[in-house]
């Protein structure tokens, strides 16, 4: 198979445009083209009076491909082959049924991998099933009510279910392709396949998790929502057994000797039981930060100019980053385009942030979190759980800073870069469902990330015209983008206590939907392969 690279194209392309340009750079006639695909579609808005669509393509041909390529530069024609993931063999011996705990991405991808292998593993997810979570989401937006086993944190499909479905990555492993497959195969749009920025929207990726859920459970899988993994049984150094909580407070053991922890990013009470156990932890940097909201006709008409409101572009999305405050920077993370700023609390009396968009992005405002490194250096103690301390620190000054009803502590940008607490907003309305107080986000974040937002807001007006708005509005604070803590493991995925296989960004081992769905798929295959006897 042929792939041209580098294809520029008009935003009015279509398909067939896009093959007898192809065949012209080849020097052959289309009908010779047997098949043809989009491997990766991007835009070039460099130049905003002359906008492009960028793409990659993927080609088979009658004629002698090899020919063909030796024509022509490699980084501009080249030999590729369709990506087939190679299932794993089955080695284990055990009799015990594999225990996954937690039903997002990671604990998705682990419980299919070994739900074909024909392992029928047991899936515990403290969460509800999507759409009951759904109703208790909403229900505590409006209510205030919060549910702490079954919100914008926990429950089927994890915190990526309420959010941009983002599946951009930076790893490098060719198990992504596998994924995007899975996701499209089980509901996603076909476009995240070769979108240079691909996502599934909150409102679709609801049906993707359900669609996947009822094949593990086809294949063997079963699931059980509203259960909370509460203790572990060990014994020289190997896992024996677990307890889990029900829905109902009904406690049950189970023996086991594989159990994979895909508990996430905010599973702190799971982290703390696991710690008094003596299962080795260390503490890992994160980030902390705001959500800053613009019009995203704004941002629109920043980035495409005079086709702002061309629907082949849809909503603009921006990615920036400045390093010249903070040791590791500010950067901009997660933007969610035509989307809105929610409240993800999980523990009571505490508020935290994060940005959620639909399939369609056509959200009145545009939102990203503005973010800014902190070492363990920066904590307050050397333990290594002091990082999830100062999370909650954090979370508990903003819920004070709101008013304690679970309203979001917010500011303008110009109130902000003027270091002056806000009064009241500006022209830009925020769209927190559970509301804003107008204050000092000062007074939620410590100084030295403040003082990076700062400057990266200044920096970022360089990039983007109009970053610095000062009725956009920054909504405080955003703690939960990654795990503060890494769970540590051998060369054979496993915990120093064995048969536990730490995973995905819970164990500090990812960092969004696809690196955490790799990670499954990589523990999985570490259980099929049965490295230690005993596992």
């Amino acid at each position: 198979m042929i792939r041209i690279n580098e294809i520029a194209m008009p935003l009015s392309a279509d398909i067939n445009e896009i093959k007898k340009a192809a065949s012209e750079i080849l020097c052959i006639n289309s009908a010779e083209i047997t098949f043809f695909e989009i491997a990766r579609e991007s835009i070039d808005s460099r130049k905003k009076h002359n906008i492009k669509m960028i793409y990659s393509v993927n080609l088979e041909t009658k004629t002698d491909e090899d020919s063909i390529i030796m024509r022509f530069p490699q980084n501009k024609v080249q030999k590729t082959e369709r990506y087939i993931y190679s299932f794993p063999e089955n080695k284990r011996k055990s009799v015990f049924r594999p225990v996954i705990v937690g039903f997002g991405p990671a604990g998705m991808f682990a419980s299919y991998i070994l739900a074909q292998a024909g392992l029928n593993p047991l899936i515990l997810e403290r969460g509800n099933d999507v759409d009951t979570r759904t109703a208790d989401v909403y229900g505590f937006w409006k209510t205030r009510n919060l549910n702490t086993s079954s919100n914008v944190q926990f429950g089927e499909g994890g915190a990526g279910t309420f959010s941009d479905g983002k599946l951009t990555t930076g790893i490098k492993d060719s198990r992504c392709r596998y994924v995007l497959e899975k996701f499209k195969e089980f509901g996603a749009p076909e476009s995240i396949l070769y979108s240079s920025h691909p996502h599934i929207g909150t409102d679709r990726l609801v049906h993707v998790v359900k669609n996947m859920r009822n094949e593990i459970i086809r294949l063997g899988g079963e699931i059980k929502f509203g259960c909370c993994l509460t203790d572990i049984y060990k014994a020289n150094g190997y896992i024996q057994g677990i307890s889990y909580t029900g829905a109902d407070g009904s406690v049950t053991d189970i023996e086991t000797d594989c159990l994979i922890l895909c508990i996430g990013h905010s599973a702190r009470d799971t982290v703390e039981m696991l710690f008094s156990h003596g299962i080795l932890m260390e503490q890992k940097p994160f980030s902390i930060g705001v959500r800053i909201e613009h019009p995203q006709e704004q941002i629109n008409k920043a980035l495409f100019g005079k086709h702002w409101n061309d629907p082949t572009l849809g909503a603009a999305n921006y990615k920036l980053a400045n390093h010249s405050l903070h040791e590791r920077g500010a950067y901009t993370f997660c933007m969610c385009p035509g989307g809105t700023v929610v409240c993800a609390s999980s523990e009571e009396e505490m508020v935290v942030v994060n940005g959620m968009s639909e399939l369609a992005r056509d959200g009145e405002n545009a939102n990203s979190a503005i973010l800014v490194g902190v070492e363990p250096h920066h904590f307050e103690s050397a333990h290594p759980l002091a990082g999830i301390s100062l999370q909650r620190k954090i979370e508990r000054a903003a819920y004070k800073e709101g008013g304690c009803d679970y309203t979001a502590p917010a500011q303008t940008v110009g109130d902000f870069l003027n270091n002056t607490p806000s009064k009241k907003l500006g022209k830009v309305k925020p769209t927190c469902p559970t509301g804003v107080r107008p204050t000092d986000i000062r007074k939620v974040l410590p100084s030295a990330v403040t003082d990076s937002i700062a400057s990266a807001i200044k920096a970022f007006d360089k990039k983007l015209t109009g970053f610095a708005l000062p009725d956009a509005v920054l909504t405080a604070p955003e703690s939960r983008s990654s795990s503060p803590v890494r769970i540590i493991r051998d060369e054979f995925r496993q915990a120093s206590i064995k048969g536990i296989f730490p995973c995905g960004e819970g164990a500090g081992y990812a960092g969004g939907i696809v690196s955490a769905a790799v990670d499954g798929i990589k523990c999985a295959e570490a259980v099929l392969a049965d490295e230690e006897d005993d596992c």
